[in-house]
């Protein structure tokens, strides 16, 4: 298999479970290896779940937490009353 950019990136995420059959595994490897937009791309993907872990980390102070809530249940309340 000819992996290119394109191609590639489909095949991330079974490349990262680690479910690409040998072969395609090697052809995505060998295209990362000289291709420096994959190779950046392949590690903005992997930092992924590490940056949203740590944006969603924080505890929102207690008004906000409470503004935000009053907000969500004015919207349901807002559908609730559509047609």
């Amino acid at each position: 298999m000819n992996v290119t950019c394109v191609s590639g990136v489909n095949l991330l995420a079974d490349y990262l479970d680690g479910v690409l059959a040998p072969d395609v595994r090697a052809s995505l490897e060998q295209h990362v290896l000289t291709c420096e937009r994959c190779q950046a791309f392949l590690a903005s993907y992997q930092a992924t779940p590490t940056i949203l872990r740590d944006a969603t980390d924080g505890v929102l102070p207690e008004d906000l937490r409470r503004s935000l809530e009053e907000w969500v249940r004015n919207r349901l309340t807002e559908k609730d009353r559509l047609p």
